[in-house]
């Protein structure tokens, strides 16, 4: 908390005296903007009083703190952090170089555009306690035996990116984006990512194979006034490992429609994570070799979601359909089996009490095929300064 006290004093001497200049006073240095979110939410199973072995239960805190500096007309520095259960951490730290609306570079700490939650991950952003299980981080029930779900939101890392966006006549908009990063990080005798390789400052932002991973996405905007349609797709692949010799691919594709009284989300993602046989296989899988003799090196998990939102005032209403599979060998410690599923259905509501502040509420069902089903309920309140 010391660390957080000292960055939040430093912020506030960057962007007070920035703030209201004398009358007939030039503004010198650069335009900064400073802008943040924070949401406690309290988790419960309905059911039980400890549930902590399976899950982030009780109150959970995120804030996110953004400084924003325009330091010339195409040069722009962002800088934020991020207090949640995984601690204190820098989600972002780059700067963007604009040659043109179409042209864009990105280098430094950034969250690489994949898909179409993490544009809105922030829980001021969306409706719901909880995020879709692709995109979830600790707050899913059975959490550490799914390994998270397919990408946590955010994925922060560092490298390059070119982005940009190009305008079709008077209606349609295309966005694009490359990235060079440094990419998940794993074990060599891993099963699959360790998130807290990837997100804990204890052990460095520093690439742990010598090898970039590479991505890309495109999506299609169409904006007819009082409609707005549009559809995205991605993909990310290299290897996770120290030796680089254990690949992953990730790709994904996303839908929304926005109407002045609906918007309707949609998203599906796939994970292909190629797995470290070891010198005793037998031992180490749960599941014995195939007819040829040979044991699997690959895991496939995919994930999906799809919610309804509808906004009435100050409450917004929202139902979603979420769920994860997995397909492969697992762990001989593991609790999962070959082919492993859990579907969601969620049923929430937003309400604006006052100003930027919102009291939400939400009640989630879990269906497991490896273990009991569960029922969760979220209540928090999160506001925007």
């Amino acid at each position: 908390m010391r660390r957080l006290g000292a960055f939040l004093a430093g912020l506030a001497a960057l962007v007070l005296p920035s703030v209201g200049p004398v009358a007939g006073e030039q503004l010198a240095g650069p335009a900064r903007n400073f802008a943040g979110s924070v949401q406690l939410d309290y988790l419960a199973v309905t059911h039980r009083q400890v549930v902590n072995d399976r899950s982030f239960d009780g109150p959970t805190l995120e804030l996110s703190l953004k400084l924003a500096a325009d330091l010339t007309d195409n040069l722009t520095a962002n800088v934020k952090v991020c207090f949640a259960c995984h601690g204190f951490e820098v989600g972002m730290a780059y700067v963007d170089v604009r040659g043109a609306d179409a042209l864009n570079l990105r280098a430094g700490r950034f969250t690489p555009a994949f898909g179409s939650f993490p544009l809105r991950h922030d829980p001021a952003n969306h409706r719901t306690g909880d995020k879709p299980l692709p995109y979830d981080m600790g707050r899913m029930i059975r959490f550490r035996d799914w390994n998270e779900g397919i990408l946590p939101a955010p994925w922060v890392d560092n490298g390059i990116e070119v982005n940009g966006t190009l305008a079709v006549g008077k209606q349609l908009q295309l966005d694009y984006a490359v990235y060079g990063i440094a990419g998940p990080k794993g074990s060599a005798d891993g099963f699959d990512f360790d998130y807290t390789l990837s997100r804990s400052p204890e052990r460095y932002y520093v690439d742990n194979n010598s090898e970039p991973s590479f991505g890309a996405r495109l999506s299609a905007t169409l904006n007819r006034g009082d409609a707005l349609f549009a559809v995205g797709g991605s993909a990310i692949a290299g290897h996770y490992d120290p030796q680089a010799k254990l690949r992953f691919w990730i790709w994904g594709g996303d839908a929304m429609l926005q109407l002045p009284w609906l918007v309707l989300r949609a998203e599906y993602l796939v994970r292909h994570t190629q797995i470290a046989i070891g010198s005793t296989p037998e031992l180490r899988f749960k599941y014995s070799a195939g007819a040829s003799g040979r044991f699997a090196d690959e895991v496939i998990r995919d994930g999906f979601y799809a919610e309804a939102e509808l906004p009435l005032g100050r409450i917004d209403l929202v139902a979603r359909w979420d769920g994860l599979r997995q397909f492969g060998n697992v762990a001989a410690t593991s609790p999962l089996r070959s082919t492993s599923i859990v579907l969601r259905y969620t049923g929430a509501l937003a309400v604006q009490l006052v100003g930027a502040l919102r009291l939400k509420a939400s009640v989630e069902q879990y269906d497991f095929s490896d273990f009991t089903d569960e029922i969760a309920a979220h209540l928090g309140l999160t506001t925007v300064f």
